[in-house]
């Protein structure tokens, strides 16, 4: 926990807050929307209402910002969506936070409170989902725990990004419903456990795609520390970078670009093994024993050392 600071802040030189505001209970039926400025539900809004409702708690309801208008009614100013969830749900009244304000008045708050909140990153809501013990965010982080890979709670330039740390929550949680554990975790080890552990190397497109060229051939997905020794010498940064140009020319989406190069990599580097090679070599391992992330970790701060200094 940490206490309200103020330290780095300029203070204003003059304010005029207005009066302050009452908290109290108002009944639904008494409140009212004024079309000038507040949106009708529709669309998005109805799907918002309807998540709401379903999910509904009071834990999770912040106040409606109301002013008084005339016939004893109380004009919502912030909290449509909220109110008409608690009125779908069956409750009569609803916390309201009511100022003394003019309709100008009104519609400048509307526009304040909707258009200059601070928006909430992917990262900030998985680190609030994962200590709500949401089973979704217990599974990313379970993953990346997994690959030695940590979510960074707040935005940080990719070239300040310490190596192992990413901000690609929302790739990570889509990769792992759509491929699974085993493919995620491998495919941030690519990573993490080779010479591309740098700043920044762990971005939602470099994510994907290890993770759809990996789930499309799981003999590479499978082939433990020589999948690693292969990407000791794949550089991931430059297909990253080449891929803008890839996919200029060719018409493609960047992930793409990026799929069919590290796909031209691996299988330059790694050419499957004919069964009667196979056989000599004793590979009898079961496959979720010859998954990556299960592997022995194989010296690798020297394999990155060495691997890093062949690069310019």
């Amino acid at each position: 926990m940490r206490p309200i600071s103020t330290e780095g802040f300029e203070k204003p030189s003059f304010n005029s807050a207005g009066a302050a505001p009452i908290l109290q209970w108002v009944k639904i039926v008494d409140l009212v929307i004024d079309p000038a400025y507040q949106r009708p539900i529709i669309g998005k809004g109805r799907h918002n209402v309807d998540r709401i409702a379903r999910a509904f708690s009071w834990s999770c309801f912040a106040p409606v910002v109301v002013a008084p208008v005339e016939g004893g009614k109380f004009a919502i100013i912030d909290g449509q969506h909220r109110t008409t969830a608690a009125a779908l749900v069956g409750f009569e009244s609803v916390p309201c936070q009511v100022v003394v304000a003019a309709r100008e008045a009104q519609a400048a708050a509307f526009k304040a409170i909707n258009g200059i909140t601070t928006p909430i990153s992917r990262m900030a809501l998985h680190a609030a989902a994962l200590v709500a013990n949401e089973p979704w965010a217990a599974q990313v982080a379970e993953a990346c725990a997994c690959a030695e890979v940590e979510i960074l709670k707040y935005p940080v330039p990719a070239g300040m990004q310490l190596p192992g740390k990413t901000m690609a929550v929302g790739a990570i949680a889509r990769c792992l419903k759509h491929y699974g554990r085993e493919t995620l975790i491998t495919a941030l080890q690519c990573v993490t456990q080779t010479a591309n552990n740098i700043p920044g190397s762990l971005s939602a497109r470099t994510i994907k795609a290890l993770c759809e060229v990996l789930d499309g051939n799981r003999q590479w997905r499978d082939s433990g520390s020589a999948l690693f020794e292969a990407f000791d010498v794949i550089d991931l940064s430059d297909i990253e970078e080449r891929s803008g140009v890839d996919a200029a020319t060719k018409k493609v989406g960047r992930v793409a670009a990026m799929v069919e190069r590290i796909g031209a990599e691996l299988t330059r580097l790694l050419p499957p093994k004919t069964a009667a090679e196979k056989s000599q070599s004793g590979d009898q391992t079961p496959a979720k024993q010859r998954v990556a992330f299960d592997f022995p970790r194989l010296a690798a701060s020297s394999r990155i050392a060495t691997s890093q200094s062949r690069r310019p």
